[in-house]
């Protein structure tokens, strides 16, 4: 019998069989009716104008598309850098930056950089699926703290002095998938220095920054040793141009470069190009958050109303994180019946918390305005019936 390798045995991240489910459903349903994509944290606004206006300009005028340097183009990595100057007054060299394919690229690089095989990478439960699975695959161990809704599923320095023996990394995100929560400033700046003084590496997720609410936004880029993690997918709705960042403490770099020459080789030339443009869309991109706004807050009411509770107080990101208890004990049978019975796609909890998500489903509320104002009708409809 032919060997198959330890990497064949990781989960699947749900949520993407939740996709082929929905996918099958709306090919049931063809021209007679439509689901609604609540399961997946995909824009339904697009990229950009100026975007796209860029990348169609860089085709038409014959730019080469051809590989780019490991760690993107430098004009790219240079306005990242600006952004940083710009949204949270923060100095960073470009020289630290690295374009990856999309955050989902940039993981496996910084695991594979800051830890080696065997090494304990803690992080608060629910968890972004990946994170557990990618580390698995890569004969790491995740440690996970159970965080509760006291914390805002969130975890704190008390929690980390907690465990023993001490992690050799933390993965912290902020606003976090999928509960909606954030760590404040002064909360993140602890947990830096926690991680700092312990000898902990810190891998901060980013990628929700932009979409945030009534909190304020702060970044590990300046925290020393932390690797932050971003991507054009989220707050500049990008998802299938598959380009995203890091942001390397020094020691990192040049590792990190190397994986990448062998791993990746670049990220797409042409999604470069359009998301270098995306960084002056600003008032696009921000229309885009008032109509995610208005989204939650509609939904923020009508949930509770049918009997499903909100677990949080969705502070960013764009998921609502909601305790379905009160309609069923079994959150996979619970999203499985809401597909089938009212058209609606959402992920089960049970993906993000191996021990208390039976209980919970992830919406998400980024699709069309009007698309989540129908899912908060076709909820009311489903539950009274």
């Amino acid at each position: 019998m032919l060997k198959v390798g330890r990497g064949a045995a990781v989960p699947p991240f749900m949520v993407m069989d939740v996709i082929a489910a929905a996918n099958a459903r709306q090919a049931q349903l063809g021209e007679r009716g439509s689901v609604i994509r609540m399961e997946v944290g995909q824009p339904g606004t697009g990229a950009p104008a100026g975007a796209v206006a860029a990348a169609m300009a860089a085709l038409r005028a014959g730019l080469p598309m051809g590989y780019t340097e490991s760690l993107g183009r430098a004009s790219l990595r240079a306005r990242i850098a600006r952004h940083y100057r710009e949204w949270y007054q923060a100095g960073v060299d470009p020289a630290r930056i690295a374009v990856t394919v999309g955050a989902s690229g940039a993981f496996p690089l910084a695991f594979l950089a800051a830890f080696d095989a065997g090494d304990r990478v803690a992080m608060a439960s629910p968890f972004y699926p990946p994170y557990v699975n990618i580390l698995t695959s890569l004969g790491m161990q995740p440690v996970l703290i159970e965080a509760g809704p006291q914390t805002r599923f969130q975890p704190t320095v008390a929690a980390l002095e907690r465990l023993r023996p001490r992690p050799h990394g933390l993965i912290v995100a902020s606003p976090c998938n999928p509960a909606g929560t954030m760590l404040h400033p002064e909360e993140l700046a602890a947990i830096g220095a926690w991680c700092a003084a312990e000898g902990v590496r810190l891998i901060s997720d980013e990628i929700y920054h932009g979409l945030h609410h009534e909190s304020p936004i702060a970044t590990a880029a300046n925290i020393p040793g932390a690797v932050v993690i971003n991507s054009f997918s989220k707050y500049f709705s990008m998802t299938g141009w598959r380009v995203g960042w890091m942001v390397l403490p020094e020691d990192l770099v040049r590792p990190v470069e190397c994986l990448a020459q062998n791993h990746m080789i670049s990220a797409p030339h042409i999604a470069q190009v359009a998301a270098e443009a995306a960084f002056d869309c600003g008032q696009e991109l921000d229309a885009n958050v008032a109509r995610y706004r208005r989204s939650r807050d509609v939904l923020r009411a009508a949930l509770p109303a049918a009997g499903i509770d909100l677990a949080t107080p969705a502070e960013g990101a764009f998921y609502l994180w909601a305790d379905v208890s009160r309609r069923s004990n079994d959150s996979r049978e619970f999203c499985a019946r809401l597909l089938a019975e009212a058209d609606i796609a959402a992920s089960p909890g049970v993906d993000f918390d191996r021990t208390r998500g039976a209980r919970y489903v992830r919406f998400s509320y980024c699709g069309p305005e009007a698309d989540m104002a129908e899912a908060a009708r076709r909820i009311a409809a489903w539950t009274a019936g």
